[in-house]
């Protein structure tokens, strides 16, 4: 075992540790996502809307009809070079392509890599790294940097190291939490995405019109101080057995079982005393594949948001880039609310199949809507982005915690909670696959019009709730295969059923 970080001695005072492992791992990842943001807000700066009433086929032939002036970092009237072009929607959804698609490869590597390394060491590097990488990118401005290929291998960078960060709470959070209520304990844990979103938005839109380069230094050093934070106070398990440094964390009931959890230990069932399991074991565990699938079309469409949102409400609602940016966030709020409703129906049905599913349903048709009101006024988009944002980021949300939580503990490991990092980086990995192919298709489809746009989120939609009643006539067809347990069970039938009507739970 390694040592309990000095620092959190001085937590003692708080009554249950594992409050506080919440609250940290809440903050560290919120963070994570608060340095994602800035790019979507700042997009509607890099390139502006030209300072001229007349429709032009180019900025050559603008800049040929009026006097030359001299302008602070070489910016132009269109915005900063290079993607003041008339290609700039291909040239920002390269900037998402390259974070994104780096963050999928390099998701499937950081689970294998998280099983065999120190959580605690391993998230300190990946936030330290993300926080350069992040102001990397802000560095461009005050630098005077107009290289399409340096804010490239930025994003590059950047989404590479942030892949140590998700395998990595979900870990600590599924050590720390048993299964008992998990998908309302890790719905309302995983609003950290939203949280960060939203004060990434609002941190840089306060900067994006006046010093667009300080809306990435400042989240870049908000991650890179979180992670010293994480270094000091992060325990990764709620047990440690033998090691006194940790008995002051302790209840008097969670100190009787430090005994058992050593015994656990030393037969080689914890943690550390088991061989860390292999990509391809980790997809032979049932619905490892599926819920992956499912993710990959579900994290296309809420990244698709994510990165071309403000963008979107930039060119209908003919705001500026901050005002934007601050009505974007109304999408993330939506999304906390989503989040912590899916968890809530996925404990009381003990179905998550079936709650993602339902709200995907609901979903497509207010995709479709939010396309055709949002265009009616500005009252209109807030409640339609509230909407959205809880419909789309729900099954997002339960499949990326709850379930993954679930799968990387399932009864086929026999104990073997060290599945839980590569399970949980094989979902997220190629979930990411679909947040890289959302922005990049809306950069590619959007010059035609925004409302193929949502047709291609439909369709995604739609593809993600097939997958999910796929999911649930795997879960039917399994209990019909086992004609032992329904003999078994049969007894018991009606008493069953009716404690379940009494609780208001409907099972089979």
């Amino acid at each position: 075992f390694l040592p309990i970080p000095k620092a959190a001695q001085f937590c003692s005072c708080v009554p249950m540790y594992r409050a506080f492992i919440f609250s940290l791992t809440f903050l560290l990842y919120a963070s994570f996502h608060l340095s994602r943001k800035p790019i979507s807000i700042v997009k509607g700066e890099l390139h502006k809307q030209c300072a001229s009433q007349v429709e032009l086929d180019s900025y050559k032939e603008y800049a040929a009809q009026i006097q030359p002036v001299k302008k602070p970092f070489n910016a132009s009237q269109c915005g900063w070079e290079p993607f003041d072009k008339s290609n700039y929607k291909q040239l920002l959804g390269a900037l998402d392509y390259s974070f994104l698609c780096a963050y999928a490869v390099g998701m499937y590597l950081s689970g294998l890599i998280g099983e065999r390394l120190p959580i605690r060491y391993y998230l300190t590097g990946g936030m330290l790294a993300s926080g350069l990488f992040t102001a990397m990118f802000g560095l461009g401005y005050f630098y005077n940097v107009h290289n399409l290929w340096f804010y490239i291998m930025a994003q590059i960078a950047n989404g590479l190291v942030q892949t140590t960060g998700w395998p990595s709470v979900v870990t600590c959070i599924g050590n720390w939490f048993g299964k008992g209520r998990r998908g309302l304990i890790m719905g309302v844990w995983n609003s950290h995405t939203s949280v960060g979103n939203i004060l990434g938005s609002l941190i840089a839109a306060y900067w994006v019109s006046t010093c667009w380069g300080l809306s990435f230094v400042v989240p870049g050093v908000i991650v890179a101080v979180m992670g010293v934070v994480c270094f000091l106070f992060l325990i990764e398990r709620e047990c440690f057995p033998g090691d006194p440094e940790v008995q002051h964390l302790l209840t008097d009931s969670e100190k009787s079982s430090v005994s058992l959890s050593s015994s656990t230990v030393a037969t080689g069932e914890g943690r550390h005393g088991t061989s860390a399991i292999s990509f391809l074991g980790a997809l032979r565990i049932p619905g490892v594949v599926e819920f992956s699938l499912c993710l990959l079309f579900a994290k296309l469409v809420s990244y698709t948001f994510l990165f071309w949102l403000p963008l979107y409400i930039t060119n209908v609602e003919h705001l500026d880039a901050k005002r934007a940016g601050d009505l974007s966030t109304l999408f993330d709020v939506g999304g906390i609310f989503g989040g912590i409703l899916a968890g809530l129906i996925s404990d009381r049905l003990e179905k998550r199949a079936s709650t993602c599913g339902m709200m995907l349903l609901l979903a497509a048709p207010t995709l479709y809507m939010f396309s055709a009101v949002s265009k009616m006024g500005l009252e209109a988009t807030v409640v339609m982005l509230l909407i959205s944002g809880a419909l789309v980021n729900g099954p997002y949300a339960l499949i990326t915690t709850a379930v993954s939580a679930d799968l990387g503990t399932h009864k086929s490991l026999k104990g073997n909670s060290r599945a839980l990092s590569t399970v949980t980086a094989i979902i997220d990995g190629t979930g990411s696959v679909g947040a890289a192919l959302g922005p990049l298709l809306a950069g590619l489809i959007s010059p035609s019009g925004w409302n193929n746009v949502f047709y291609m989120l439909m369709v995604a939609d739609a593809c993600a709730l097939l997958v999910s009643v796929k999911i649930e006539m795997m879960c039917i067809s399994s209990v019909l295969n086992y004609p032992k347990m329904q003999i078994v069970l049969l007894p018991f039938q009606y008493s069953v059923v009716v404690l379940d009507f009494q609780w208001g739970r409907f099972a089979v």
